[in-house]
């Protein structure tokens, strides 16, 4: 399938080159700026020739793509400095991770396994056969990270995530906690990775350039419906994606093929692993992405939060009403985001904004105040319950089917699977609590049929849900 976006790619103003801004659209800039300058380079290699700038050339790697000196291309010294800083992954002792982009989405990416999944992809189709795809994307590193923790028990698995210094011109990413061997940015690109790789080797047609490849992905704009309608992925699909392309055993098994492969080019035996054990060790989190406070540039909270006491018993669904549309953009939901915190501070006299989560239409869940702090959302029940809003006013349509699923299959059910609800939790709407009309007269209707959804017991003061 050929990708494109006709009339759909957001259009990216980027700045040169030289920039030390570390924003995708600056290095797709980038990647435009050397392919224009060798219009008779295929992509494979412009990517041999950005691998070779940033020196990933190691004997796991060449087994897999050959030498990276191959390339056949002289790069501008300065452009050639760029690529190599982009793509070089490390983190600093202080908790700096470089070698990753912000994205239009909201979200962080490393580069490194994201070109190699591309590379492998290209590569295997000239082949007719996939190679090293998951290898080089997700499997070596979950390899490095799983025989440490298998040392180090208390070593963090994965993760964590980060914040930038300013998301409109990011120059450096701080890690939000101890690095593990890969970190949230690495895994991103890791699945991005193998996304792309695998829709270069199936797609049909002629390859595209790496740039429009990276457009197609990464510079999307959504119509009103939001991704309900997409046709080719594109980033906010990366879970979903992810997992429609990889099952837990498979990406195991490639594990302990790179741990192997790993110890072979070492000159060192292969090892016996239990394929069970990897399994639990990788599976990736059923938890939507949640883009944290610092990413849509909240205020800080005003005194001291109180601490929930988990697991909680009640979800409440809300609708925003104000802002009135869904937000199909991050820009957009961040601004959204913003404004509601200002209101509820500034107006009202909160100490934040008083949503646990709000669901915007661009394919991700914000957070508010969070999965700890009690929010102020459910008036006289904050202490029970989240607090789970939809960005949009909701008394005459719906959610968008996707952001609908990622609070009622994916919040709900990592919040269970992270003991901060219990199994049995109740979903309820804010009207059935408080005097009001929200969620919207569209929208309560369809939670009705939601699991978990529950009835208010003003006798008891509990809620049970109907088993439907």
């Amino acid at each position: 399938m050929q990708i494109t976006l006709k009339g759909q790619v957001l259009c990216c103003l980027c700045s040169s080159a030289a920039s030390s801004l570390w924003h995708m659209n600056d290095f797709i800039k980038a990647v435009e700026q050397l392919e224009d300058g060798n219009p008779q380079l295929a992509p494979l290699a412009v990517l041999r020739s950005l691998r070779g700038a940033a020196g990933l050339n190691d004997a796991f790697i060449q087994h897999f793509l050959g030498n990276a000196s191959s390339g056949g291309l002289e790069m501008d010294a300065s452009l050639s400095d760029y690529m190599g800083k982009a793509v070089r992954h490390r983190v600093t002792e202080d908790g700096r991770e470089q070698g990753v982009a912000l994205t239009s989405d909201g979200t962080t990416v490393a580069l490194k396994p994201l070109l190699l999944g591309i590379e492998a992809g290209f590569l295997s189709k000239t082949k007719g056969h996939v190679v090293g795809l998951y290898q080089l994307t997700l499997a070596k590193d979950l390899g490095l990270s799983f025989k440490h923790v298998h040392r180090s028990p208390l070593s963090p698995r994965l993760g964590p995530d980060g914040c930038w210094d300013n998301v409109t011109s990011p120059k450096v990413f701080t890690l939000s906690g101890s690095p593990s061997l890969i970190t949230t940015a690495q895994v991103n690109g890791g699945m991005d990775g193998v996304i792309l790789g695998m829709e270069i080797f199936v797609q049909s047609g002629h390859p595209l350039k790496l740039s429009s490849l990276l457009k197609a992905y990464y510079c999307h704009r959504l119509e009103n419906e939001g991704l309900d309608v997409v046709q080719h992925p594109i980033s906010p699909q990366r879970r979903e994606k992810f997992r429609e392309l990889i099952v837990p055993p498979l990406l195991a098994r490639q594990v302990v093929r790179s741990i192997n492969l790993r110890r072979r080019l070492k000159g060192h035996p292969k090892i016996l692993l239990s394929i069970k054990k990897v399994i639990s060790f990788i599976i990736i989190s059923d938890c939507p992405a949640i883009i944290p406070r610092c990413a849509w540039d909240a205020e800080p909270y005003r005194g001291t939060p109180t601490l929930l006491s988990l697991p909680l018993s009640f979800m409440y669904i809300h609708h925003t009403s104000t802002p009135s549309q869904p937000c199909l953009t991050f820009e957009q939901c961040a601004a959204d985001m913003r404004s509601m915190q200002r209101f509820h501070q500034e107006d009202r006299g909160w100490d934040d904004i008083g949503y646990s989560f709000v669901a915007g239409s661009d394919g991700y869940i914000y957070e508010g105040r969070g999965w700890h702090w009690q929010g102020a959302h459910t008036y006289g029940h904050n202490s029970r319950g989240y607090g789970v809003a939809f960005i949009g006013d909701y008394s005459s349509r719906l959610p968008s089917q996707h952001s609908m699923g990622l609070v009622r299959d994916q919040l709900a059910s990592c919040a269970v699977g992270g003991g901060r609800l219990v199994g049995n939790f109740t979903l309820q709407g804010h009207r059935q609590v408080v005097n009001t009309l929200c969620p919207g007269d569209a929208f309560y209707k369809e939670i009705q049929g939601w699991e978990h959804f529950g009835v208010w017991d003003s006798v008891t003061s509990s809620g049970h849900y109907v088993d439907t």
